[in-house]
């Protein structure tokens, strides 16, 4: 991913899944540890809250792709499984970039 945009559907969808995977990825592999080995609660709680804000906000321009561009039950439930597991919105990024290009060529 080059860059975070926000001015099409499926741009913020892209931005949003990465940065749901990084708040993710740093609540599992920073904030975590420090809670345990360091006896820094304080991370995961914060941590944790916007990793929590960016989930409910991927969950919710998920939908809205899936209802706006007609796209299957089964891509957006690609996109929740994804979000599950570490690492995994990053390996959707090479489509939803690729989708977006679709989106702004249709739109041009």
């Amino acid at each position: 991913m080059t860059s975070l945009r926000f001015d099409t559907p499926t741009a913020r969808l892209r931005s949003v899944a990465f940065l749901e995977g990084l708040s993710y990825v740093v609540l599992l592999f920073v904030a975590m540890p420090l809670k345990y080995l360091a006896e820094q609660p304080q991370a995961v709680r914060i941590t944790g809250s916007l990793h929590g804000f960016l989930f409910i906000w991927l969950a919710w321009a998920t939908l809205l792709e899936m209802k706006g561009r007609g796209k299957p039950f089964s891509w957006g439930v690609r996109i929740g499984i994804a979000s599950l597991i570490p690492f995994g919105t990053f390996f959707l990024d090479r489509t939803l970039g690729e989708d977006d290009e679709r989106y702004r060529a249709d739109h041009s």
